[in-house]
């Protein structure tokens, strides 16, 4: 049995008897080191657990970790050791780092988009590799997805892959601006078609600070993740998990008060705590598995790689 597992059926076992009242549903992956990632994205190929995240302030690419008990991590080589010349032709000025990969597989190949830009600008694009190993690390490049520019009132980062119940492809994404964004995608180019979608924003927040969307579906509802606030300044981070749900994937998005997640709602989700800072970024896989990082106050506020398993409350809403 897993060091998870056994973790799991003790707190399970002193519950029966009154003696411990924390929620099973409460406890982190016991993880001998959480490794350091932002924005990770997390699949399960096989027996190996694969965590996808935006590559290092001085190195380029997307950086890529794997473990065979979703426990103990390894570095593979990245994604991206160096630009794709075409990068250049829509952000000149891009970062050396490609930002806030998602990963997910569909119809026999596993599609992973990832982000390309420079910090504070829309001039941006969300760019698309497939394989169908992630372990053989032959990756194709399968071009640009979605781009913004200056005069853009949208931020095309944050790409996230939605599978709908009729098995139908969508990517969300956006960053800050007029929030986030949904498409329609063709199931043989994994490109858009058809029309944009707004499905949550922050219209009366000074910044807009609405990003990394993250949808699944369960039980007749999409579920909407998005970070709130500010990320990425490691303890002065006040980044939060808020969520919403709608029966229908383009929206409208409301929260457990019923709010509009397009004029500011989203139920508050994962706020962090005194060991872990402003949680964010966050991936939702098999529905079961709640996966982001935040930032480790016992280490200087370095961002660390948290995942924990995913509930259900009786009304339908997630919890951990």
């Amino acid at each position: 049995m897993k060091l998870k597992e056994v973790g799991k059926v003790l707190v399970l076992v002193l519950a029966l008897f009154g003696i411990y009242n924390i929620s099973v549903s409460a406890a982190f992956w016991a993880m001998d080191e959480h490794p350091m990632i932002h924005d990770p994205s997390t699949i399960k190929e096989g027996d190996t657990w694969w965590t996808f995240g935006t590559g290092e302030e001085d190195g380029n690419g997307i950086r890529v970790i794997y473990s065979q008990d979703g426990l103990n991590w390894n570095e593979a080589p990245v994604i991206f050791p160096e630009p794709l010349s075409w990068w250049s032709d829509y952000v000149p000025n891009h970062t050396s780092a490609q930002w806030a990969p998602d990963i997910q597989y569909y119809d026999g190949r596993y599609w992973l988009y990832y982000s390309v830009s420079s910090f504070g600008s829309n001039n941006s694009f969300v760019g698309l590799v497939s394989t169908e190993s992630i372990a053989s690390g032959n990756w194709r490049d399968d071009g640009l997805v979605v781009r913004s520019t200056t005069n853009d009132n949208y931020n095309a980062i944050d790409g996230d892959l939605v599978i709908d119940e009729y098995g139908q492809p969508w990517l969300s994404f956006g960053s800050f601006w007029s929030g986030i964004k949904l498409t329609r995608l063709d199931s043989n180019t994994m490109k858009p078609t058809g029309s944009m979608h707004s499905i949550a924003a922050r219209p009366d927040h000074p910044d807009g600070a609405v990003e990394a969307p993250s949808i699944t579906y369960r039980n007749g509802y999409y579920y909407l993740f998005v970070s709130f606030d500010k990320c990425c300044n490691g303890l002065d981070s006040t980044y939060k998990v808020a969520v919403g749900r709608s029966t229908s994937i383009t929206g409208p998005y409301e929260d457990k008060v019923g709010q509009n997640m397009l004029y500011g709602g989203g139920t508050i989700f994962d706020t962090g705590n005194d060991k872990w800072v402003a949680p964010g970024h966050q991936d939702v896989y098999n529905n079961n598995i709640f996966v982001r990082h935040a930032y480790d106050a016992d280490s200087n506020g370095l961002p660390r790689l948290l995942i924990n398993d995913l509930y259900w409350d009786s009304q339908g809403w997630p919890t951990y």
